[in-house]
């Protein structure tokens, strides 16, 4: 499937700067909707569904790539990706593609809206749909993200889990880096390929009770 997926990529074009950061979220987001998330094209307003929340908004070609190959949107909107009157813009817009649960593009507010979602979730008493953010490295610079760290692993957020794209494209100053960080919050952590599909699947669905839970997807530069 992965083959497909890049062909339905390569009908993106205009913004190839973000390609990186495109190329980069393509397996991990894969992996999720193809053997995770609980949630269809029928289903994206059920109030039991599974939320995904693309935080790292820029370059979303993977994201709708994605979308694509689960029919979610239509494979023929992807040719005009940008385009002043097409739905699929640079930043997704949760209220013009079916199955985005946010706006995002604006680094830093994913998880905080993640943490969100989780508490009002729990208390509606809908605990079997789990929330997933996905989040860019760089996002670790922005302190919104460090009080959502900081907050979810007292709160034990466990509907909350979180994938960072690891592409070294960040470095930080504590010990240990990303994984570190989450665990210091009180977190559950697994640290992963973010090309390998079983390995990320494993993560994923990885037991945390009582806690949330982060998957780091370390991505090479050089395949990013």
């Amino acid at each position: 499937m992965t083959k497909d997926l890049y062909r339905l990529m390569a009908l993106m074009t205009g913004d190839e700067k973000h390609g990186p950061a495109a190329t980069s979220t393509l397996d991990a987001i894969w992996v999720l909707y193809d053997r995770v998330l609980r949630v269809t094209p029928k289903t994206v307003d059920a109030p039991g569904r599974d939320r995904f929340l693309l935080s790292k908004g820029h370059g979303p070609m993977a994201y709708y790539a994605v979308l694509a190959a689960k029919g979610f949107i239509d494979e023929a909107l992807l040719p005009g990706f940008g385009a002043y009157d097409s739905p699929l813009g640079h930043h997704p817009d949760r209220l013009l593609v079916p199955g985005a649960e946010i706006g995002s593009g604006s680094l830093g507010h994913g998880l905080p809206i993640g943490v969100g979602t989780a508490l009002g979730l729990r208390a509606q008493g809908l605990t079997d749909a789990r929330v997933w953010v996905l989040i860019g490295d760089a996002e670790m610079d922005e302190g919104s993200v460090h009080e959502a760290i900081a907050y979810a692993g007292p709160a034990g957020l466990e509907q909350l889990h979180t994938v960072v794209i690891d592409n070294a494209s960040a470095r930080y100053g504590h010990a240990g880096g990303i994984a570190a960080r989450f665990e210091a919050g009180g977190w559950s952590v697994r640290t992963v390929d973010g090309r390998d599909h079983d390995a990320l699947y494993e993560a994923y669905t990885a037991p945390h009770p009582g806690r949330p839970h982060v998957v780091v997807a370390r991505v090479e530069p050089k395949n990013a």
